[in-house]
């Protein structure tokens, strides 16, 4: 029987099944916490999935009941319903899991005055009479002179404000931008917010931030559903170069999610969508012109630039998000078509420009953005580092879900897991990758060049060849083996090669080698999540003192909440473009040697 290739996401678990089984079913026995209500009957409708690439069975008379015409057209589907006909790409909304991925969200803080670009006035007018009739947005103008001239109030703002005004009995507070444009009105004792967001290739990071104070209030996490599209950013490039309404979809699905988290989050502090006045949104190049609307076919194509590297204001309406009707999105300034405005918003938050001596940080994701600061002089470099540290490209791979092995350790001739939740394993995450990984060759089960040697243990046989079992059938959560294969352990060496290589450019650039380094700062969730031995055993990081390494979570989110309460971190950011220098690693010209000779395990030591 014809087995096929079946993706979920953005779970990032790749398995394969036959026709015999349905959707729900592949992904039960995958490990996928797919939401089945009634059991896989088809009455309950919580197993809802989108089919994105493929052929499915026809669809059933239950699926005509809960879906319309249109969403039967957009590919949506019950999973107990449909059964694969081809190798498929399936969309699993956030509704339809019963567990969440771990994402990152907490990140090293760093104390700023709170100083927003927006500000709020007392507002107390004289309601209109007979003996005063003076319009609605008059009566505003002659209280604030500085409004009346402003050319950016705009009719929604004005709807908002004769409704409100009603509402409040001509009292309240006007909330204004740094040009004394109207972002809205709030009622007397509402406080104003803000948002800040981090797009992430995979994850996305939102902060619902109280501007009076500058604290975070409320935080989520949601997976960036542009992964349907697309793994990685050059195949999203691909996506949205097919035709403006394909590339106008992307910036609708991240809108989509930004509208459901504002309406979460601001449920869960019990205030208003309109009380959100402010947003800044960070992301990688891609994501940012992305969610901005700008066209990414450029980025695709050598020499790679961005179609803007400047900072970016415009109204949050114009790309669809629901907060107050005149607020204002500040995307930060990119540095090169592939180091975007969250590598900005790291070094702001990680403030290595300032930091006396030699820095590194880098943020591990599918891209990887690297900064080397010699003495507050900034170099830039952007490797692909690919999926390998989401899981994908892994023969049980996964990303960080409950039940994904992210911890691993062999001794006594055994292997000693741990895994997210601390739930029967399923599959295994990039930082239990990386683990396995370490541990084969600090036990001498692979070489250097990350062949199995005679030292393997729990080898079994497979199609691809050298393969061990990590975790046997009886003791997985699937009832199947969990393998790591020889192509895995290739994949770790690519994607730790590429990141190496970059060091090793801005290391040479610089003029200096890695042990005069004072400091070596990892970001982003895989940078959270990963044990430093490990990726300094497999050569990824440089062996330098341990004590010189620092892990600080979400940075790029960090600084995200930085310019969103200070409009001085705003300007600082700004100034960081002025002071980096880019290099573009093809143009390198040893450069190839380097990325070469970074593969072999501990080459570079």
């Amino acid at each position: 029987m014809t087995l096929f290739q079946i993706d979920f996401e953005p779970i990032g678990k790749r398995v394969e099944a036959d026709q015999s089984l349905s959707l729900l079913a592949v992904a039960q026995q995958a490990g996928i916490a797919l939401a089945a209500v009634c059991g896989g009957v088809g009455v309950c409708g919580a197993c809802k999935v989108r089919l994105m690439a493929g052929e499915l069975s026809p669809a059933t008379a239950e699926e005509q009941d809960v879906f319309s015409a249109a969403e039967q057209a957009q590919g949506w589907r019950l999973a107990c319903r449909a059964f694969p006909l081809s190798d498929l790409k399936i969309e699993i909304p956030p509704e339809s899991l019963t567990a969440t991925q771990r994402l990152q969200l907490e990140g090293v803080s760093q104390a700023v005055d709170v100083a927003p670009v927006v500000s709020v006035r007392p507002l107390r007018l004289t309601p209109p009479s007979l003996t005063d009739l003076r319009a609605d947005w008059d009566r505003l103008m002659d209280a604030f002179p500085l409004v009346k001239a402003n050319p950016q109030n705009d009719l929604a703002v004005i709807a908002q404000f004769s409704t409100r005004m009603r509402e409040q009995d001509w009292a309240g507070q006007l909330v204004l931008s740094a040009e004394n444009a109207v972002i809205g009105t709030l009622s007397p004792a509402a406080r104003p917010y803000g948002l800040a967001v981090d797009i992430g290739t995979t994850k996305m990071a939102i902060f619902l931030v109280d501007l009076s104070t500058g604290k975070a209030v409320a935080r989520m996490g949601a997976m960036n559903p542009q992964i349907a599209y697309g793994e990685d950013v050059v195949a999203r490039i691909a996506y949205a170069n097919q035709g403006e309404a394909d590339r106008l979809a992307l910036q609708r699905r991240v809108v989509e999610t930004l509208n459901m988290a504002i309406t979460q989050l601001c449920a869960e502090v019990q205030i208003k969508a309109a009380q959100v006045v402010d947003l800044v949104v960070v992301g990688n190049t891609a994501m940012h012109h992305l969610f901005a609307g700008l066209p990414v076919r450029q980025l695709g194509q050598a020499p790679y630039v961005a179609a803007a590297t400047q900072s970016l204001s415009f109204p949050a309406r114009s790309v669809g998000l629901d907060c107050a009707p005149g607020a204002r999105v500040y995307l930060p300034p990119n540095i090169a078509g592939y180091v975007g405005a969250d590598h900005v918003a790291m070094l702001l938050a990680s403030q290595i420009h300032r930091l006396p001596g030699n820095s590194l940080a880098l943020d591990i994701g599918t891209n990887t953005e690297i900064s080397l600061s010699r003495d507050g002089k900034l170099l830039s470099c952007s490797c692909a580092s690919g999926p390998a540290f989401e899981g994908a490209h892994i023969q049980a791979g996964m990303r960080a879900v409950p039940g994904a092995i992210e911890r691993a350790q062999f001794f006594d001739g055994e292997w000693h897991i741990s895994t997210v939740d601390g739930l029967a394993p399923v599959g295994i995450c990039g930082s239990g990758i990386l683990d396995v990984v370490a541990q084969l060759l600090e036990s001498g089960q692979v070489d250097a060049a990350g062949r199995f040697t005679a030292a393997t243990q729990h080898r079994v046989d497979h199609p691809q060849g050298g393969t061990i079992e990590l975790v046997s059938a009886e003791q997985s959560g699937t009832g199947k083996p969990i393998l790591v294969t020889r192509g895995d352990i290739r994949e770790i060496q690519l994607a730790k090669a590429a990141i190496r290589s970059g060091v090793e450019v801005l290391l040479s650039e610089s003029g200096i080698s890695a042990d005069v380094l004072d400091r070596f700062l990892v970001a982003g969730a895989f940078g959270t999540y990963l044990d430093l031995d490990s990726a300094i055993g497999i050569g990824m990081f440089p062996r330098i003192p341990r004590d010189r390494y620092r892990q600080i979570g979400n940075a790029a989110g960090i600084g995200a909440q930085m310019m969103l309460v200070s409009e001085p971190s705003r300007r600082e950011a700004e100034a960081i473009l002025d002071r980096v220098a880019y290099i573009e690693l093809t143009t390198v010209a040893d450069y190839m040697d380097i990325y070469v000779d970074a593969i072999i395990f501990n080459r570079t030591e």
